[in-house]
């Protein structure tokens, strides 16, 4: 007997991509009958309810379910569908992406086979638009620089890790660390891998289980998107500090020092000397890897973009970091 699985989908304005996402189900080698989709939309105000509704109609044997999601955030919204949800088995996906035909079918065969409690893959990141720096972003968002060891984005082999970005896991986890708590608006799956460890359970990242992300398009988008994941990290870090790693400390001590720094050298001159070099040794860096990334890929836009785009990360999650540890600091002691 297969187990029944319900694969959950926080949403919002998500009409450019809910149709590949919703295509890419329809087209897993896990049987329909055993499969149900429940899709959390935040009140979408563009085509996305339009987008989901079409595929409905035109592929009405995959259950394909809305709820309402009504306060708009991500873990709010993935607690709605798994309310709503039926099956054993909870598969956790995004309106940016777009699983392999054989994800669903191989999250299932890692859990049969005891390989961990919240099992996921490997994300492969795809440009949101065809613009030099969407393709730019994109590669960023891969690049090690860019993301460290995270090894969700780059992993060939099987392993025990600290989180994964879409989990899959059995509906008895949530009745074990229970639901994703909605007072993060943003690293909730890290926060509930974090309860899953600490009840003994096990993360384990498979790299047969894949997932094309389609990344920001734009530096805009990515600076909202890096400022609120590292405004948040910091909220849940307060609660879990062990669960610090290298690659998260260095974006926020990266700009304490370019701050520090600047502050300085008003009152100390030969401090500004320590900057510039601080800058330019940052930068070197940055365009050897931009130019690397242009020469492999046979895309000269990425010896601008490529360094565009990990600086813009790199600044803007320390600054959200930063940023909440004053203002909850502050909060504190106010």
């Amino acid at each position: 007997m297969l187990p029944k699985v319900s694969i959950i989908v926080p949403c919002y304005n998500e009409q450019s991509t809910i149709r590949l996402l919703l295509e890419a189900l329809g087209e897993q080698t896990y049987p329909r009958a055993e499969m149900e989709v429940i899709v959390a939309d935040g009140l979408s105000t563009d085509g996305t309810r339009h987008a989901i509704a079409a595929f409905q109609r035109d592929v009405p044997d995959l259950r394909v379910r809305v709820v309402e999601n009504s306060k708009r955030s991500i873990p709010s919204a993935l607690n709605r569908a798994i309310e709503a949800s039926g099956g054993e088995i909870i598969v956790r996906m995004d309106g940016h992406s777009k699983p392999y035909p054989d994800y669903v079918a191989n999250c299932i065969t890692a859990h049969q086979a005891g390989r961990g409690d919240n099992v996921g893959g490997v994300w492969e990141i795809h440009p949101g638009a065809e613009t030099w720096i969407a393709k730019s972003i994109a590669v960023a968002a891969a690049h090690p620089l860019g993301v460290g060891d995270a090894l969700y984005r780059h992993a060939k082999q099987a392993a025990e890790v600290d989180t994964v970005p879409f989990g899959s896991f059995r509906r008895a986890l949530i009745e074990r660390v229970g639901f994703f708590d909605e007072s993060l608006l943003t690293n909730e799956d890290y926060e509930f891998n974090a309860r899953v460890r600490k009840s003994g359970g096990k993360i384990w990242l498979d790299p047969s289980i894949r997932s094309v992300y389609f990344a920001r398009s734009t530096l805009l988008q990515l600076v909202r998107q890096y400022w609120r994941y590292g405004f948040w990290k910091w909220r849940m870090l307060r609660r879990y500090p062990d669960t610090l790693r290298w690659r998260q400390a260095l974006p926020p001590l990266f700009v304490l020092s370019l701050v520090a720094l600047l502050l300085l050298s008003v009152f100390i001159p030969f401090v500004g000397i320590l900057l510039v070099a601080e800058l330019l040794l940052y930068f070197s860096i940055m365009i050897l890897a931009g130019f690397h990334a242009a020469l492999r890929r046979q895309s000269a836009y990425l010896t601008v973009g490529l360094p565009l785009a990990i600086f813009t990360m790199h600044l803007t999650w320390g600054s959200g970091f930063l940023w909440s540890m004053l203002t909850s600091s502050v909060q504190n002691h106010g």
